[in-house]
């Protein structure tokens, strides 16, 4: 797997806590806690680091979250920006090698081994590869000292012990060569003729990690052999260990499996390669006939390096960016609710780009013809800003937001899994990113937010904006026309905004609560426990309109509250015409706000808390999705109450709405494997009255948003007939006086509906639909079986079970022996509603001229397994994968929900988790093999995507 660095997504994620910044601010000292912001910045206790005598360092965590897991890491810092000439892409050749042949590990070894303790391929072993680095990824039982020996062997391994034969070497290179074919595209195309811009006059221009196609079909061995010689080295890297281990035992085995690394006697310079400065804007306009978006970036870039955050001055710098970054997203965000906003959603801030490369960076996704119009919008909310500033209401919305973030990690700092916290000491490693610990962050923040003053956030906009070292990039659609936007239009509307008459932001009040008044209580009438025991106590309480709440206290994580709803029928319930003219408009319905709150006053009203509701609308069933902390509880319960009574129509809002699903979609089917999906779609549904199939534009024109509002309140009216579901860190009296107050005083009935079927089924059986879109020597081929049975649970585990056994032979028969694919796999379900029916497919990409071979070797292996039954084997791999899975699974919220929700949506038992692990065991190669006979021998429908030119 390959993995660029991408500053965009790094910062957008991270900038309201550990992003880079290159502004000075004010050097106070902090009058709570007396800490000096020039004091380096704390480690946080957590960790215990520490260095070989040969160079390599090691961190180590002991975690109790899951039980009886480790994660494993090995982080290197090589990656592409190091190949020379003749090793394009052999930095991420050597990360595939490291599973394809080993000291310990013969080919195919590895994998195979792993799978036997239920570790599986891709989703959790799995590498990348980025452009200064490779990082291998490995979670092992704790509970088990044969297989934690083997695991640090893995990494051992991993570290510079792959056998590189002449022969692995070959087979591998059809394999990284699809994976190379999965990325051609119109994006790849259009960042190939600017990414010389972005990283100008710089190496990382011309060290993509995928590489090139001739590279990757004619480099000699020698050259990936000297790669791993020169780079795979201890001072070089990292092993990083977090789980449910004692700290002694972990370090124990980082010595004695790594302190025997040595060095080469000369080792190479590691090398870091920059990017240059340059005086002028650089503008670069490209489009493609497969673009399915239009885009808009703007680069600022700086001119001097990445500043390392070190001390605690540099943090609080952070602070302020992050309280910036968040000011002006938040504005930003108030466009996209505008009747015909400029862009589907925009951003902006500073972080890093490519290498040593920062900027401040505006970005904005827009229709075909609005790129002009949003780049304005960007530019003048920038230059708003730098002559305006933001106002102190923005800011003080801001803190609040950015403590109740920390305070909610704070709060479940003893509940993180560890798969969530090996990253900060891989970034630590590699970049130096800070590793102060969240106690400290969420301490000190809380301190210190109170200084940062208006005048510090206001300041940073003046260094960010310059006209030199400045880069705009507009990529989109080249279709009929649609005329293509020139360099002088862009370069005169930079020169315009700079004297264009822009008015000061005015930041609207609104009111603080949600609801100022309390609807009249109800009550609950009974209370019962559904289940106790082996997985604690699943209770229901009925309410007086009704309605039922549903709920399981759990203890995974502090500061958690799940949430759901449901109620059938959905638009099973409407009419023909009514689903018609209102299939396109349901979605737009939740984009008006409730009780006289548009969603931008919504958003300012949420500020400092942490709690969402989502309704929605589906073919059999409607209902709602949420989340809260316990602190913010009763604000979830608010909103739930004001979405069943009081939901505004708001003709602007669904305008908006129209007018963004029409930009995102109206392109869409540019890109062959979505254009292939959706023509597939429409081939099995064909003579469906009910199937509406994709969008068009007149779809949303005609989208009858007075009607969908009424059918609506109709399906919301009654709130008796809803199922309320609650899981997480719950107070029981809190949640029953919430529940009285909010759910129980809802209009309800003792009228229950239920979903209603139709007779039409989608294409079952043998059938060919061959597809043809696109340009580029890529194909996709995906085999499906379906059609109506009777729901049995043992026949629906036996066919899950059956898809992953063949997913394991697909990657051994196409990946490893042909070289055909990059990734395939199968899957095999049978659901009970809205009716009985099964469904088996089998999907992957690969190069055209091969679709056909592998689709018969995929049924070939299908074939075997129907004939001869699966391997014990390899029944065995899967039947440790699911139950490793569920034991991580069984300490997740999330895993809860749907389980309490969907066993009453489906009427099953909840004996399925108590019994899990016995049922699973059950499973025989026959059971698995007798659903292959029953439903997999009487034809599929063989659906091919072909490039235009075959």
């Amino acid at each position: 797997m390959i993995k660029l660095w991408k500053g965009a997504l790094h910062a957008l994620l991270l900038f309201c806590f550990l992003g880079t910044s290159t502004v000075t601010s004010q050097n106070p000292v902090n009058q709570k806690t007396g800490s000096i912001p020039s004091e380096q910045l704390p480690i946080t206790p957590e960790v215990k680091i520490g260095q070989l005598e040969n160079g390599l360092t090691y961190y180590i965590q002991n975690n109790g979250k899951p039980e009886d897991k480790v994660e494993l890491r090995l982080a290197i810092k090589a990656g592409s920006i190091l190949e020379t000439d003749d090793q394009v892409g052999l930095a991420h050749f050597m990360e595939h090698m490291n599973f394809n042949g080993t000291t310990n590990f013969k080919k195919n070894e590895l994998v195979d081994y792993l799978q036997g303790i239920g570790i599986e391929f891709g989703a959790d072993l799995n590498a990348y590869t980025s452009f200064d680095e490779t990082v291998y990824i490995l979670p092992i039982p704790s509970d088990d000292p044969e297989k934690l020996d083997k695991g640090f062997q893995i990494l051992n391994d991993w570290a510079g012990n792959a056998l590189l034969t002449a022969e692995d070497i070959d087979d591998e290179r059809g394999v990284v060569i699809e994976e190379y074919r999965t990325r051609l595209g119109a994006a790849t195309r259009m960042q190939s003729k600017y990414l010389d811009k972005v990283a100008y006059k710089s190496r990382y221009a011309d060290r993509l990690p995928i590489g090139t196609k001739e590279n990757l079909e004619t480099f000699k061995y020698e050259s990936l052999r000297r790669f791993q010689e020169d780079w795979y080295r201890p001072n070089l890297m990292a092993v990083i260990a977090v789980g449910d281990l004692d700290v002694e035992t972990l370090e124990k085995k980082i010595k004695e499996n790594f302190g025997n690394l040595t060095n080469p006697d000369n080792p190479k310079p590691r090398t870091e390669y920059g990017s240059e400065n340059h005086e002028e804007t650089f503008v670069a306009i490209e489009w493609d006939e497969e673009a399915t978006n239009s885009q808009v970036q703007i680069y600022y870039k700086d001119k001097g390096d990445v500043k390392k955050t070190k001390t605690v001055k540099d943090y609080r710098d952070n602070m302020v960016e992050g309280l910036f970054s968040q000011m002006i997203n938040n504005r930003l965000n108030e466009y996209t609710n505008k009747p015909n906003p400029p862009f589907l959603f925009g951003f902006s801030y500073h972080g890093g780009i490519i290498g040593n490369k920062e900027a401040y960076q505006s970005f904005a996704q827009t229709n075909e013809t609005g790129q002009l119009e949003a780049l304005k919008v960007l530019l003048e909310e920038n230059e708003r800003v730098k002559r305006y500033g933001f106002k102190a209401t923005e800011l003080e919305r801001a803190k609040k937001d950015y403590l109740a973030r920390l305070e909610r990690q704070f709060k479940d700092k003893d509940k993180r899994e560890s798969n969530r916290i090996v990253g900060a000491y891989i970034q630590h490693f590699l970049r130096q990113s800070p590793v102060p610990g969240i106690e400290w962050s969420y301490n000190y923040s809380k301190s210190e937010l109170p200084n940062i003053t208006l005048e510090e956030v206001n300041a940073l906009i003046v260094p960010f904006l310059h006209d030199d070292n400045r880069l705009v990039v507009l990529t989109g659609p080249k279709k009929e026309g649609l005329t293509k936007v020139t360099e002088e239009e862009v370069i005169s509307l930079l020169e315009s905004v700079k004297s264009s008459d822009i008015k000061d932001y005015e930041d609207e009040a609104v009111r603080s609560e949600m609801m100022a008044v309390k609807p009249t209580k109800g009550n609950v009438v009974s209370k019962e426990t559904l289940y106790e025991g082996q997985i604690n106590e699943i209770t229901r309480m009925t309410l007086s309109n009704g309605a039922t709440v549903t709920y399981k206290k759990t203890d995974f994580k502090n500061d958690e509250v799940l949430f759901e709803a449901f109620s059938y029928g959905g638009t099973s319930l409407y009419s023909t015409e009514e689903l018609k003219q209102t299939s396109s408009a349901n979605g737009g319905l939740f984009e008006a706000g409730v009780d006289g709150l548009t969603k931008n006053d919504m958003t300012k009203m949420m500020s400092g808390k942490i709690a969402s509701v989502r309704p929605y609308i589906r073919g059999n069933d409607e209902g709602m999705r949420g989340n809260s902390t316990p602190k913010d509880l009763e604000t979830l319960f608010q909103m739930v109450h004001l979405y069943f009574t009081k939901l505004d129509k708001d003709e602007e809002a669904f305008a908006s709405y129209i007018s963004k699903q029409k930009a995102f979609l109206g392109n869409i089917l540019s890109n062959p494997n979505i254009s292939f999906s959706i023509a597939l779609g429409e081939f099995l549904n064909e003579g469906n009255p009910r199937y509406f199939g994709f969008p068009k534009p007149e779809d949303f024109d005609n989208a009858n948003y007075d009607l969908a509002y009424e059918k609506f309140k109709e399906r919301f009216a009654n709130a008796g007939d809803f199922n309320f579901y609650f899981v997480g860190n719950i107070d029981e009296a809190q949640l029953k006086d919430l529940a009285e107050t909010y759910i129980a005083s809802l209009p309800g009935s003792a009228t229950k509906e239920m979903y209603k079927t139709f007779d039409f089924r989608p294409k079952s059986g043998a059938h060919e639909f061959t597809f043809k879109k696109g340009t580029e020597p890529k194909s996709q081929v995906n085999l499906i079986f379906s059609g109506d049975t009777k729901y049995d649970v043992e026949e629906a585990r036996a066919m899950t079970a059956l898809g992953e056994i063949l997913s394991i032979k697909l990657i051994e028969k196409l990946r490893e022996e042909e070289g055909g694919v990059y990734g395939a796999g199968a899957r095999g379900s049978i659901s009970k509603t809205p009716y009985g029916r099964f469904n088996f497919s089998i999907s992957f990409p690969c190069a055209p001229e091969n679709a056909e071979k592998l689709a018969d070797a995929s049924i070939a292996e299908l074939q075997k397994i129907i004939k001869d039954g699966p391997t014990a084997e390899d029944l065995d791999k899967v039947k440790k994968a699911q139950l490793l899975s569920r034991k991580d699974e069984l300490e997740q919220n999330r895993f809860w929900m749907s389980f309490i929700r969907n066993a009453d949506y489906n009427k099953s038992d909840f004996n399925n988790v108590v019994n899990y692990e016995e049922n699973i065991n059950a499973i025989t190669a026959a059971d698995v093999q007798a659903v292959g006979k029953k439903y997999l021998n009487d034809g599929f429908i063989k659906a091919i995507l072909l490039p235009e030119d075959q």
